[in-house]
């Protein structure tokens, strides 16, 4: 087959650099017939510049290939204390973070988001109204929407009996706990559907987090709440929603097992704290 038209098929990167060797032999052929020593470094320029193409190629088919997701503002129906105003949007950036940090989804912002969360009325009802899912896809460039609730939190302080005194002034030893529980709902942006769903809860106990390592950090509202059981119970549950969604989005295969397991642990735990009969 003609050099030519075999460029010529070429696309992409691959294909700027296939007719750019091509054309320049054709040129070095009319001015002249070139020495030995230039046919093989332009030979060795042409190789190298097409693996640089094919890996560009390849790493922009990766990018492609991951889900583009959107977190709307989380919604507040626990009696949390340190719930104020742009807390929300604080979590969603939050989350959002964690989920960059993984590298397995494309990130789509908030001003991208707002607008048409609001058109849609999805801020309040986080429900996608019947034929407009694609319309919204296309607009926003998300392929998935991420819902957040905080459905319940709770916090207690105890004496742990481990007090010391100096010079009559006792200072009681204390043990704080926080439990937050987030309903995460994943929504189709074109079908409109909830095609996942989990409540992933967070805890702290004393100095440590119960779940995972939470990688972002807390600003505006949350700023105060950074080292405070309520601040380690929410990164703890942000943790574990980056890694559900990552499992059940990306990865797929055993981890699906382990959070079926916590799931049903939850539940259970759940039954048995209602003592019905």
């Amino acid at each position: 087959m003609s050099p030519i038209v075999t460029a010529t098929r070429a696309t992409g990167a691959e294909g700027l650099v296939a007719h750019a060797c091509l054309w320049g032999g054709l040129l070095n052929g009319g001015i002249g017939v070139p020495s030995m020593g230039v046919r093989e470094m332009s030979k060795s320029f042409c190789a190298v510049m097409l693996s640089l193409a094919g890996v560009f190629a390849c790493g922009a088919a990766f990018a492609a290939n991951k889900p583009a997701i959107g977190v709307a503002e989380f919604k507040n129906e626990s009696a949390a204390g340190w719930w104020r105003g742009g807390v929300g949007w604080e979590l969603s950036g939050m989350l959002s973070n964690e989920l960059s940090s993984t590298g397995d989804f494309r990130m789509v912002e908030r001003s991208k988001l707002e607008k048409v969360l609001e058109e849609q009325n999805l801020a309040a009802s986080g429900r996608v109204r019947s034929g407009t899912g694609a319309k919204m896809g296309q607009v926003t460039g998300a392929d998935y929407l991420v819902f957040g609730t905080v459905t319940a939190y709770e916090e207690n302080t105890a004496s742990t009996g481990g007090g010391i005194s100096f010079k009559g002034i006792s200072l009681g030893g204390k043990k704080s706990e926080a439990y937050i529980r987030i309903d995460v709902r994943v929504v189709n942006a074109t079908t409109g559907e909830v095609d996942f769903s989990r409540a992933i809860e967070g805890r702290s106990s004393g100095g440590g987090v119960s779940v995972g390592v939470f990688r972002g950090g807390f600003g505006g509202d949350l700023a105060h709440e950074s080292n405070t059981p309520a601040g380690k119970a929410i990164g703890a549950a942000l943790v574990e929603i980056s890694d559900y969604l990552d499992c059940v989005m990306v990865k797929r295969g055993s981890c699906e097992s382990e959070f079926d397991a916590k799931e049903q642990k939850r539940r259970d735990s759940n039954r048995k704290s209602l003592k019905l009969d």
